[in-house]
């Protein structure tokens, strides 16, 4: 009877309300993720040219619709676990608020409207698109069952986000570019996997079942590892031949407390307000954290292009 009821509920029609629920399932506040995909648009020094621009928005556009149909994936996967979850239980999924069906079809949609899209504005893009998009459904059906290689996959994620944006544009990607956005999704992974750890605590390992495979001393020393590797790797960036022969500045320096900032502050809400499960809602919600990283891309921008 109980199973008959919850597929009743999955499968009842929506009416009225459904673009909305759908709309709300597509995450749109996790766009903000793509904004890596514009990151070798700022440090190719191409933000004033019109094409490059047009290109890096086009991708940008892209990886929200693939992101969107990689959430709806996970939601429709996921449903069963997100009713469990203090947070997620509201998801109009889980609610009951959106059918399945419904869901699948934009998951569809999306997908394949981002891949011919993405052909038409770069056929190795369109690839990437399809790489990301593989990647998150290996994750969703085992990576993320998959202790520490969980967190790897997540952080490909944001990789892909910054080729993708370089491949759109047509420059070489910097392998600190790569090697600093590898890191901080590390620390951002690690991070969301802390939090949840100690928000669900006893009913951890019944939501996800990764997580009786973490304790907090393991996940603390993971992080203390990426942290100081982040911050190391990105001082280094700032300082080395390579970044002052191409930008004929060692000004790039000036930005380094902006990035220990933001990082010692998402470790503030981490460990002392219980946050940091999800990144763009600490972004989103948090001033200092927001206000931060405008400042740093502000400056960055006046050293680069001044």
């Amino acid at each position: 009877m109980k199973t008959q009821e919850m597929i009743a509920v999955q499968a009842a029609p929506v009416h009225g309300k459904w673009m909305k629920s759908l709309w709300v399932e597509m995450r749109p506040q996790h766009w903000v993720k793509n904004f890596f995909v514009l990151l070798p648009l700022l440090f190719s020094q191409n933000l004033f040219a019109a094409v490059p621009v047009a290109q890096a928005l086009g991708a940008f556009a892209l990886f929200c619709c693939v992101s969107s149909s990689i959430y709806l994936l996970n939601d429709i996967m996921d449903c069963e676990h997100d009713r469990q979850h203090p947070q997620k239980c509201h998801r109009p999924l889980a609610a009951g608020e959106l059918s399945v069906m419904v869901a699948l079809g934009a998951m569809t949609a999306l997908l394949l409207f981002a891949l011919l899209a993405g052909v038409v504005l770069n056929r190795t893009f369109a690839l990437i698109l399809f790489c990301y998009w593989v990647i998150n459904f290996l994750y969703s059906t085992w990576l993320k069952h998959q202790v520490i290689l969980d967190v790897f996959a997540l952080a490909s994620g944001f990789v892909l986000r910054v080729v993708g944006g370089g491949v759109a544009i047509q420059v070489e990607i910097s392998h600190w570019l790569l090697l600093c956005t590898t890191l901080l999704a590390l620390f951002l992974g690690f991070g969301k996997r802390r939090h949840e750890l100690g928000l669900l605590r006893e009913q951890a390992g019944t939501h996800r079942q990764v997580l009786e495979e973490y304790n907090p001393r393991f996940l603390d020393m993971m992080i203390g590892i990426v942290t100081a590797s982040t911050v190391m790797s990105y001082a280094l960036y700032t300082v080395s031949e390579e970044t002052v022969q191409r930008f004929h500045t060692r000004d790039l320096m000036l930005t380094l407390p902006f990035v220990l900032y933001g990082i010692f502050r998402y470790l503030y809400l981490i460990y002392h307000k219980d946050q940091g499960g999800d990144p763009t809602q600490n972004l989103l919600t948090d001033g200092p954290m927001a206000i931060n990283l405008c400042l740093w891309a502000l400056t960055a921008g006046v050293i680069l292009y001044r």
